[in-house]
């Protein structure tokens, strides 16, 4: 089965790749490894996923926001290598979550972008991570991740 077909499968439709907000590149491929900059949570209907864990939003609703990360990281991934059958590994997630200081759930609301990496791409989406709260983050979303992926030549 490829990623085009498993994603079909979980229902996930990618969304066009989020253009820079700023003076950066979306990813860099260097050395066989793919390094994407942070996505934010945008819904399916393209709005922002705004808000503060342990304030205004749920760690469910963090996780739930972390998951739309990941899609975001899959439309990168795709538009950068033309195929998501390239990816050889998911390396490394680093998750920032928009949070209370008392809130201490980061891994829990990072469990949102880890598990659609290994739904979509078994154990080869297994990966290291970073997970921690921040007091503020780019247009007050809740959540940013990006991602390093080892990737097939050519």
């Amino acid at each position: 089965m490829t990623i085009e077909q498993r994603l079909a499968e979980l229902k996930i439709v990618l969304p066009h790749a989020a253009a820079p907000a700023a003076n950066y590149v979306p990813t860099v491929l260097h050395g066989g490894l793919l390094h994407i900059s942070g996505q934010i949570p945008f819904d399916t209907e393209g709005q922002l996923i705004r808000g503060r864990i342990g304030d205004t939003m749920t760690m469910k609703e963090g996780e739930a926001a972390a998951r739309r990360c990941a899609v975001g990281l899959l439309a990168q991934m795709q538009t950068a290598l033309g195929s998501l059958d390239k990816v050889l590994r998911v390396v490394k997630l680093g998750v920032f979550v928009n949070s209370t200081a008392e809130f201490t759930d980061h891994p829990k609301v990072a469990n949102g972008a880890s598990d659609l990496m290994v739904a979509v791409f078994g154990d080869a989406g297994r990966h290291a991570r970073s997970a921690v709260g921040v007091a503020a983050l780019p247009l007050g979303v809740a959540v940013e991740v990006d991602a390093i992926v080892a990737v097939h030549a050519g």
